[in-house]
């Protein structure tokens, strides 16, 4: 660590232990926010995930009892499954940039309009132009999406209070398993029903639309720019973040770029993209081809791993919180602990999962809980540390990592659809299960060698060659702090 950036980590930890009083009210505007977050997060996952289930009865006669259902001979499935993600890593660094320097407020909006009404003509381009044509819209639904997560994690460098700061980020990234517990069922019930599965497309386009004027009504940008907050919780916001000067940095682009700490939340990003885009492509295909279920029962038993992972969502955060506000644990020792529960727990059950034998559902089915559950953890690990390096910054290093890492995403269900020829075979889904478990190791060793807590020194653009200005202004912030 050079002088400057060491300076830096004393500035830090002197507001770090500042005293900074949380409003006396329980609820307040930030938790409006973080709720609206955990709600587009859900709602995005389910016009995501509802596909991996519906694409079952879209190929199957047999699934709904209505005969004119249309179904298709599709035999790229895995490869329609994966077209949404050709799309997710285009825009993503755009995103973030975009969202720090305009706020991600309107982006918001328009990504959600679009993946709204691409969700509602899904079934009629299907009808009309076949897989290829769901091609075109799992690419739009994905290119649009792009910019939710870089927006999240901008309104949370903006909203989550260090104090909160991992519970706060874990409930709103829970929001990922919701929408997948509500889509899968839904999904499944409505088409084994009468209807059949176009209207799952329908009520989740329209639960889009609905989002999008609550976010109108409720959402903000920032404390800063919300009119009803109180100055009580801005400052309690502000002031734990070291935010009240509200200017806008310049993104420091070689600094990111050649830190390994933010290297190690991409290769962390990279392991888990892998291992989760696998199991949420493909676990409904796994249930029915290998474990034989139907297809009301194979949705339900698909949704059970996730409500598992958002179980533990509310274990793992506040247990994170705890150890480092308590100063048990300093906050890179934890992000480093529950990054490796969070991937190396999933790795050991997939391994496990694929040398059960095909009569033993019942372990399956609970092996295929823990791969997902434990999963949770990495929200207390990698996925909140972005803010923990660089608050100024947070939306735009989301764009990079989950942008880049999303390629995994696109190569995996490629995978499988190269590698499972035979859908029956689980010889072949067993090389896929350990193929994602190395992935997970090999990510999480090099996050525990990589991974820092701390903010850096480059979350303010100050570069170690700076003037000697900016060295008198550290000096007098030390001495202002101290």
């Amino acid at each position: 660590m050079t002088e400057k950036e060491a300076k830096m980590s004393q500035v830090e930890e002197a507001r770090q232990d500042e005293e900074i009083k949380a409003p006396d009210a329980w609820y307040g505007v930030r938790h409006t926010q973080v709720l609206l977050c955990f709600l587009l997060l859900s709602i995005a996952y389910s016009m995501r995930v509802n596909l991996s289930v519906a694409i079952v009865a879209m190929t199957d006669k047999t699934t709904s009892p209505n005969p004119d259902i249309p179904t298709y001979d599709w035999d790229d499935k895995s490869v329609v499954l994966s077209s949404f993600f050709w799309g997710y890593v285009v825009l993503q660094v755009f995103a973030g940039q975009f969202g720090k320097m305009y706020g991600p407020r309107w982006f918001l909006v328009v990504s959600m309009v679009v993946n709204s009404i691409v969700c509602i003509l899904t079934p009629v381009i299907a009808d009309n132009l076949g897989s290829k044509g769901v091609m075109g819209c799992r690419v739009i639904q994905g290119l649009f999406q792009g910019f939710i997560f870089p927006s999240v994690h901008n309104i949370l460098g903006k909203w989550a209070p260090t104090p909160e700061r991992s519970r706060l980020g874990t409930f709103v990234y829970s929001g990922s398993s919701f929408g997948t517990i509500i889509a899968m069922p839904i999904t499944g019930l409505i088409s084994a029903s009468w209807v059949g599965w176009p209207v799952s497309f329908y009520v989740f386009g329209s639960m889009g639309l609905l989002w999008v004027v609550l976010w109108v009504l409720l959402g903000s940008n920032s404390p800063q720019d919300h009119k009803s907050i109180t100055e009580e919780e801005r400052y309690y916001i502000e002031a734990s973040l070291g935010q009240q000067d509200h200017k806008i940095v310049p993104t420091p682009w070689k600094a990111i770029v050649t830190s390994m700490p933010m290297w190690a939340v991409i290769v962390g990003n990279f392991g888990q993209n892998w291992g989760y885009a696998t199991l949420l492509t493909e676990i409904p295909n796994y249930m029915n081809k290998i474990m034989n279920f139907d297809m009301q029962s194979n949705s339900l038993l698909s949704a059970a791993p996730y409500l598992a992972l958002w179980i533990l969502c509310f274990v793992f955060g506040p247990i994170s919180d705890y150890l480092i506000n308590n100063k048990i644990l300093s906050r890179g020792t934890v992000r480093k602990i529950f990054n490796t529960i969070g991937t190396c727990g999933p790795a050991i059950a997939l391994v496990a999962l694929g040398f059960v034998p095909n009569d033993q559902s019942t372990l399956s089915v609970i092996l295929l809980i823990l791969v997902v559950g434990i999963n949770a953890a990495v929200f207390c690990g990698f996925q909140v540390n972005h803010i923990d390096l660089a608050p100024n910054h947070a939306g735009t290093m989301m764009g990079i990592t989950n942008g880049f890492s999303n390629i995994f995403s696109i190569i995996a269900p490629l995978v499988v659809q190269v590698v499972v020829y035979d859908e029956t075979d689980k010889s072949l889904w067993r090389i896929i299960f350990i193929i994602s478990s190395c992935i997970y190791v090999a990510s999480a060793i090099f996050y525990i060698i990589f991974a820092a807590g701390e903010i850096q020194y480059w979350n303010d653009a100050i570069e170690p060659e700076s003037t000697t200005e900016n060295d008198d202004k550290l000096e007098n912030e030390e001495r202002t702090k101290f």
